[in-house]
């Protein structure tokens, strides 16, 4: 079996590639390395200027510290193995979108230190607790949100009942513009605010 690949060889084989000093450059893509990578290390630090970070299709399991990328907005890290969120402190004052579609998360403890947060994809994770979305109405800015394939959206799906799963996450998060990639309708907010 193959070794993984570290980040400091990923952020060089990305340099490579694209030709460019990775310091530098404001978006770092690192996805699907071959062989994948499993560890998010301190090298991800020396990306000052990045905005987005792209580190899906890999085999990460935790969310590496990340205090040294002061500019990220974006943060990719769909189609792993995380388990939960954490290490989100040092980029949690600048982070707009939090990409984690397709891993194994099923609590959302440590979300509402994202202040700035704007897009949520969560789609097909272990999301089951209305609890664990209600962390989510600390974030007011908070507008678009993906839950598609989660437990919690899965029993609505499977009982014919996805108008009711809209006005109850509506509930909790009246200022959603988007939910599940549809545009929220007047309709939907007025029965959430009933």
């Amino acid at each position: 079996m193959s070794k993984a690949t570290s980040c400091k060889d990923a952020i060089a084989k990305f340099a490579a590639a694209k030709g460019v000093v990775a310091a530098e450059a404001e978006k770092v893509v690192l996805c699907g390395m071959c062989p994948p990578v499993e560890k998010m290390d301190s090298s991800l630090n020396s990306l000052k200027c990045c905005r987005h970070l792209a580190l899906s299709t890999n085999n990460i399991d935790k969310i590496g510290s990340l205090s040294g990328l002061e500019k990220l907005e974006i943060l990719s890290l769909g189609r792993n193995c995380l388990k939960k969120l954490e290490n989100l402190d040092g980029i949690a004052g600048t982070l707009q979108e939090l990409w984690l579609s397709y891993n194994q998360i099923d609590r959302l403890a440590g979300i509402e230190k994202c202040s700035r947060l704007r897009v949520l994809y969560m789609s097909n994770n272990k999301l089951k607790d209305w609890t664990e979305l209600d962390r989510l109405s600390a974030l007011q800015g908070l507008e678009e949100l993906l839950l598609i394939g989660n437990p919690l959206y899965n029993e609505f799906k499977d009982n014919n009942a996805l108008p009711q799963y809209r006005i109850e996450v509506l509930k909790r998060l009246p200022h959603l513009k988007k939910l599940d990639g549809v545009p929220v309708d007047v309709d939907e907010r007025q029965a959430a605010q009933a």
